[in-house]
């Protein structure tokens, strides 16, 4: 999934989302503030790219990019494509226009993105009506009404003249869900959409996903913290530490295999079945990103750093098919296998 080349594609062959040295800086009292530093990847229709990373890496920037909602003075260049449609150089009004149709987005916490004091029908109908647009009001109660039954939500009628606050967590986030693809989009952003969910509704929401791609033939990018949900969902993993991709490849690769000491550092961070030792953090905190160290960024928090990691910005390289790494001392075998 990740972009190395700049060919062209066919029509036919295009992906659900293509992303090309994405850049976002947000504007400080100090200068520019790079959350984002030449991102670049693509996602198939029908596939799923899991971005992990540590709390503030940039990953939540990047979703906001692509949909187009950071703030009006954030500083945003490259190449945001969805099904060949470039986002980037349409006009504001395109561009709020392909929010739900092109590109849509699941936030973290439901409740928040849920208004309190209307009914689920009726923020479920205007989402439907904003994409269909000769859709009468019976019609896309109707439409409601479907879609809460595709997220599978028990007694759907009913539930549609609920309030959020008559909801648990995990039918506010199905309904969320629901009025995210209630346009059909071709890719759909999902920013730790389990991450207030116990374990089993987590598997529940993970396989949902699963069955909404089958339906819609969408792609899907997902942000989490948790590699359990990356390792059951995704079709490939990339990891972000301070703005940019240090590891990428298929979540097969990435996840039993990692090639970078920050991809080892949160795996052996994560507790395990069956694991008999307690978990290893990572040692320090994430750099603020507006005073990265000179050099390789997770050079202060690696075990293996030597003076060149201090010295230059190591780029990214390739370890094996479609695997890529950013570190100057990438093993031919993970680390993690010694």
């Amino acid at each position: 999934m990740v972009d190395k080349t700049s060919e062209p594609d066919s029509a036919a062959a295009e992906p659900a989302l293509r992303v090309r040295d994405l850049v976002t800086e947000f504007r400080g009292r100090r200068g520019n503030v790079r959350a984002v530093d030449g991102t670049s990847f693509t996602v198939p229709r029908g596939g799923v790219l899991a971005v992990i990373g540590e709390s503030g890496s940039g990953k939540s920037a990047m979703l906001r990019s692509i949909i187009g909602i950071n703030p009006p003075s954030t500083l945003i260049t490259g190449e945001i494509s969805v099904g060949g449609r470039d986002l980037q150089t349409m006009s504001p009004r395109d561009r709020r226009k392909a929010r739900g149709s092109d590109v849509s987005m699941v936030f973290q916490d439901p409740l928040t993105a849920l208004d309190p004091v209307y009914t689920i029908e009726k923020q479920l109908v205007e989402a439907i009506r904003k994409h269909h647009e000769g859709l009468d009001r019976s019609q896309a109660r109707r439409r409601a009404l479907e879609l809460l039954e595709l997220v599978q939500i028990p007694s759907a009628a009913a539930r549609l003249k609920a309030y959020p606050s008559e909801l648990s967590g995990g039918m506010r986030q199905r309904v969320v869900i629901a009025m995210a693809i209630a346009g059909r989009p071709t890719v759909l952003l999902a920013d730790e959409p389990t991450t207030a969910l116990d374990v089993t509704v987590q598997a529940r929401m993970m396989r949902l996903f699963r069955q909404i791609q089958r339906e819609i033939d969408m792609g899907l990018v997902i942000v989490t913290h948790d590699l359990g949900v990356a390792a059951e969902l995704a079709d490939e993993v990339a990891v972000m530490y301070a703005g940019r991709f240090v590891e990428h490849g298929s979540a097969m690769q990435v996840l039993t295999a990692p090639s970078h000491p920050y991809t080892e550092g949160l795996i052996e961070a994560n507790v395990r079945a069956g694991q008999d030792r307690r978990p290893n953090a990572i040692q320090g905190a994430p750099p603020s990103l507006d005073q990265l160290p000179p050099g390789c960024s997770f050079a202060p928090r690696c075990g293996y750093a030597v003076g060149a990691c201090w010295e230059s910005r190591p780029t990214a390289h390739q370890v094996e098919d479609d695997h890529w790494s950013s570190c100057l001392l990438v093993p031919g075998e993970s680390r993690l296998a010694s």
